[in-house]
């Protein structure tokens, strides 16, 4: 067989596409003349095909044995069968005599015998319609139905139209049957059935990509080849008429009969039968650079269109285009998003290794375009296996909050086009640091219905629902598969996990305080871990804004001392992951990106911490590190439980005036309240006061929340506790 690089079939425009797909289609089922043993695959964004034919033997079959499949829609205004309509190919196919026209007049009959038993003259009614659908689809020949499959479905719903063919074989104003039979007779005489002067050159330039001087047609192309289309600055100048090679034309519409539609019925639901279209679901308008929330108001639809590396035939090729599905768990995928996870899930039919993503947009005026938006490759992605435990509450946001959705927080509409956006990237790279701008994009999420909790709670709606419920209990693979080995990650791991018990309720009940409820108003099932959004005292402890995260910091502190102290407790009862001694001092001396850490930490407050997920970083050797006096002797006034009894340190209560001074800047009046706290209960520093001012005893102040592991706060003591006493 002959391997024959076709440069003029691309796997974009969606034209040249279709071009490949048409091309192999004709070939194959022509038993006298082609090679029913054709197959092909791409290669370096060409279709190769391996057949008996060489360069001129391809280009011979289709100037001489190629034999045009019916296409024509009596249905459609401008089709050529109504008054007013531009009849001039029809007529000439009609009166041919030549074999290659002769399933086509067999064709172009039956339709005027439908149009007639019904009774029509002019283009139908939306009834009628309707019934000469029907009568085309039982009287048409067997030739014929192929394109009445792709072209129109008839359900119990009435008649549904795919997307890659318009409304039935047009789009608004252009018919593309008509189109497609006076491209046919630029190219074939239907005199003669003999190819036409020019039609050689034509196609040289549609298969192999040929220079030629041979002028293009100005017919109109449509969705499927926009650079082509013309219109206003589509040149140098200020417009210019549409070009179109009369082979791409022919040969896409001879592709597009391969995409044939179906209704079906899924045997557990009792709806009326839908429309099934191979690899095709609802725009979603997130992937690429011009998208807009108006692209899925206005868009038909979105098709992901298989590539495959392997030469495939036509029999192969037909049972992926007609039953290739993309799948998530046990659904099929809705949006684009959701097929660009079937993709790297395992979730799509194998041998595809990539998919090339189209929407169907206005792009200009109320005409459709065949708009390229990205490209896909099918490869096994773990990471991307744990956005399943967000499907329900992202389908829950999309559908509260997506662009079709009416009088919603624009913050809340930019969160989830950028979530959407970067589940896409992940999609496409597995890396640790797409899938924590995935988990940092949920957290933004979260913040974003805390900060418009009466839109998310319905609080101000006449009959008040819940749209949306907090995001929680991701698991711990999401701290495992996330981590990029960055400082940041692992102090926001160390302050998302902080969780304090017993802390005491109103009613003096024993309850646990999570680091969560200082961010959002949530509300908190203590042992099964459940939040849900509330306006009453539970959210008292919230102390979260958008300002220096510093100052956050210490709020938080502070808030959990007076909790401490009104819950009578003589010290911290909280444990978190520790963090490490030197993470903390980069903290301290401001060499970490606070945005970032702010960012993490309300992202990994959203995983399920009661789980008690190990990190990578837990067994790695404790610091030697000497961090700041100020930080190491207000750290030992304040140890929490577990770190004073495995460090076997003395019980110091808590002294919330330490820790005031600290946050506002003040070290020496700090220190000299922390060396008399630790001196009095029995550890007395080698430190009385630390001199020091500013943003650096303000950071010590707020480093004070990070859990650390005993053998650090040992490490401290020994520091802290010299037999010198002195003053820095």
């Amino acid at each position: 067989m002959n391997s024959l690089p076709l440069p003029g079939c691309a796997p974009m425009p969606l034209a040249h596409y279709l071009k490949a797909l048409g091309m192999l289609r004709l070939i194959s089922v022509n038993e006298q003349d082609g090679d029913t043993q054709a197959v092909g695959h791409w290669e370096r964004d060409a279709f190769v095909l391996h057949s008996k034919f060489d360069r001129e033997g391809l280009i011979q079959f289709f100037l001489r044995h190629y034999s045009p499949t019916p296409i024509l829609a009596p249905w459609n205004g401008g089709s050529g069968f109504h008054r007013k309509d531009n009849t001039e190919a029809i007529t000439a196919i009609d009166k041919s005599t030549g074999e290659r026209f002769l399933h086509f007049r067999e064709a172009i009959s039956s339709a005027r015998a439908a149009l007639k038993s019904i009774g029509l003259k002019e283009k139908p009614s939306p009834d009628e319609k309707e019934r000469l659908l029907r009568h085309c689809r039982n009287t048409f020949p067997d030739g014929a139905l192929n394109w009445l499959d792709a072209a129109f479905v008839l359900t119990d719903d009435g008649a549904k139209y795919p997307p890659l063919l318009g409304t039935g074989g047009n789009d608004g104003r252009l018919e593309f049957t008509n189109n497609f039979m006076q491209r046919l007779i630029e190219i074939i005489s239907p005199e003669t059935g003999a190819p036409t002067a020019q039609a050689k050159g034509w196609l040289e330039s549609s298969l192999f990509g040929s220079a030629v001087a041979v002028p293009t047609s100005k017919a109109p192309v449509g969705q499927f080849l926009p650079g082509a289309a013309g219109g206003a600055n589509t040149t140098s100048g200020f417009g210019s008429e549409s070009a179109v090679n009369p082979w791409d034309f022919v040969l896409m519409l001879e592709g597009a009969l391969l995409f044939a539609a179906a209704a079906v019925r899924r045997l557990e639901g009792t709806e009326p039968g839908a429309l099934a279209y191979p690899f095709c679901v609802r725009q979603a308008a997130v992937g690429y650079g011009s998208a807009s929330p108006a692209d899925e108001e206005n868009s038909r639809a979105e098709m992901w269109l298989p590539l495959w590396s392997k030469p495939v035939g036509l029999v192969e090729l037909t049972t992926v285009l007609s039953e290739g599905r993309a799948q998530l768990g046990q659904r099929a995928a809705r949006n684009g998003v959701d097929f660009a996870r079937a993709v790297v899930t395992l979730g799509v039919d194998r041998g595809i290794s990539a998919f090339q993503r189209f929407g169907f947009q206005v792009r200009n005026g109320l005409s459709y375009f065949a708009t390229p938006l990205d490209r896909v490759v099918v490869r096994r992605n773990a990471s991307a296996d744990l956005l399943s435990e967000i499907d329900p509450w992202l389908a829950r946001l999309r559908d509260k909050a997506g662009p079709s959705a009416k009088q919603v927080p624009a913050s809340v509409s930019r969160a989830l086009s950028q979530l959407e956006n970067r589940i896409l990237d992940l999609c496409k790279d597995g890396r640790a640091s797409r899938l924590q701008a995935v988990l940092v994009a949920l957290g933004q999420a979260e913040r974003a219905l805390a900060r418009s909790l009466a839109w998310t709670t319905g609080r101000n709606d006449q009959i008040p629902v819940t749209k949306c419920q907090p995001l929680v209990g991701l698991s711990g693979r999401w701290l495992r598969d996330a981590d990029d080995r960055k400082v940041e990650f692992r102090l926001a791991a160390s302050l998302a996990s902080i969780t304090g018990f017993p802390y005491k309720d109103n009613d003096g009940k024993s309850v646990p305080l999570h680091f969560r409820q200082h961010l959002e108003r949530v509300a908190v099932n203590g042992g099964a871990g459940h939040y849900w959004f509330t306006w009453d005292e539970q959210a008292r402890d919230v102390v979260w804004n958008d300002g220096d995260f510093v100052d956050v910091l210490n709020r938080i502190f502070s808030r959990r001392l007076i909790r401490a102290e009104q819950s009578g407790l003589d010290e911290l009862p909280d444990n978190g992951i520790p963090a490490l001694l030197d993470d903390v001092i980069a903290f301290i001396e401001g060499e970490t990106d606070d945005d970032l850490l702010a960012d993490l930490v309300w992202a990994l407050s959203l995983l399920n911490w009661s789980e008690k997920p190990k990190v990578s970083w837990a067994g790695e050797t404790k610091s030697q590190a000497i961090a700041y006096a100020l930080f190491n002797l207000l750290r030992l006034a304040f140890p929490r439980g577990n770190e004073r009894k495995l460090a076997d340190l003395p019980e110091v209560p808590p002294v919330l005036a330490i820790h005031r001074h600290a946050a506002a800047g003040n070290g020496r009046e700090a220190s000299r309240l922390a060396s008399r706290r630790l001196r009095v209960s029995d550890m007395p520093p080698s430190v009385t006061e630390v001199a020091l001012l500013g943003d650096t005893v303000r950071r010590s102040a707020a480093a004070l929340l990070f859990p650390l592991h005993h053998s650090d706060v040992a490490h401290l003591k020994e520091l802290v506790c010299k037999t010198t006493t002195q003053t820095i």
